[in-house]
């Protein structure tokens, strides 16, 4: 509710003292998210140049060209172009890349190359989100999008996740690589719902789900541990839309800490130690892992994408004693 307060509010009403200065500031957030679009818009055109020679399959196109809509229609119709948006497109690419790995079985009749581990802690990561988001408000979107196209996008990534694991452990299972994906996934929730009991904000004013929400948090931003210890165990090579799910996620979560970032002096906490809130730095840095986890392999799957296209495959082994 603070989040949405804050966000809704004229800037001249938040800012009574010096409300020129920070009405320049609403607008220099919004230039700043122009930018990015622009810059995003900018690079996805010479991408595809280069890659316009080797490109994937047609369904992947698809995947691509659908989610790209969806998320120009969600800031442009349903968030009016508010900065919150951001929040909701952030979840979108998280949508897409467990779209890319259910094209991925569907079009190779395979699961190699994919921890059921991972998915697993990404399943427990959406359900503890979604007890919160879809009747609680503190930590949704401000604009439209957080009425009901944020939870919906959760929950159909929700639904592929449940059918890329039935995939991999029933109707595929042959193909699942059980024997290399032994990361312990047990004790990360065990660790991360007690790390989040410590140090939940509490914009629901609901402990229990302020906790669960914080445990979301926590599982996502190493769910993807067990799908590179899949990929060390394997020899270091990723297929094509492996890799542009685990780039997809990385997106993601590059997207909702710059909304966090931004909103960081509106989320509140009960302090552990008087004058200084925790939860926003704890929240900061959940994301920020994530992406240190993720370090040399966006650095080498950027190298591939520029010099093989879209369709290459990576070679994460290999590649780091050249």
């Amino acid at each position: 509710l603070g989040l949405k307060i804050f966000f809704l509010t004229p800037p001249q009403a938040r800012f009574p003292a010096g409300a020129a200065a920070h009405v320049g500031l609403h607008t220099l957030l919004r230039s700043e998210f122009q930018a990015l679009r622009s810059f995003l818009a900018m690079f996805a055109t010479h991408a595809m140049q280069l890659i316009s020679k080797k490109s994937p399959p047609n369904k992947v196109m698809v995947a691509y060209g659908l989610f790209s809509a969806a998320a120009l229609v969600v800031y442009h119709f349903v968030a009016s172009g508010e900065f919150s948006a951001i929040l909701t497109l952030a979840v979108i690419f998280q949508c897409l890349g467990f779209a890319l790995l259910s094209v991925q079985v569907l079009l190779t009749g395979s699961t190699a190359g994919i921890s059921a581990r991972a998915l697993a802690l990404d399943a427990w990561s959406l359900c503890f989100r979604l007890s919160s988001t879809l009747w609680l408000h503190g930590y949704l979107p401000v604009d439209a999008s957080g009425d009901f196209v944020f939870q919906a996008v959760d929950v159909i990534s929700l639904v592929l996740v449940f059918w890329l694991l039935h995939s991999l452990l029933f109707e595929k299972r042959r193909s699942y690589q059980e024997e290399q994906d032994t990361f312990p996934a047990t004790p990360v929730v065990v660790s991360c719902l007690i790390l989040a009991g410590l140090f939940h904000a509490d914009m629901n004013a609901r402990p229990v789900f302020d906790t669960l929400w914080m445990a979301g948090l926590f599982i996502s931003a190493v769910a993807v541990l067990p799908q590179l210890w899949l990929i060390s165990n394997t020899g270091g090579k990723v297929e094509p839309l492996t890799s542009h799910y685990i780039a997809a996620m990385a997106i993601s979560r590059a997207l909702s800490g710059i909304f966090m970032w931004h909103a960081r002096f509106d989320i509140t906490c009960e302090p552990l130690v008087e004058g200084y809130n925790h939860a926003i730095w704890v929240i900061l840095g959940a994301h920020v892992l994530h992406l240190l986890l993720l370090g040399d392999f966006g650095y080498y799957y950027v190298k591939a994408i520029m010099k093989q296209g879209l369709g290459s495959q990576l070679e994460l082994i290999q590649d780091c004693y050249v």
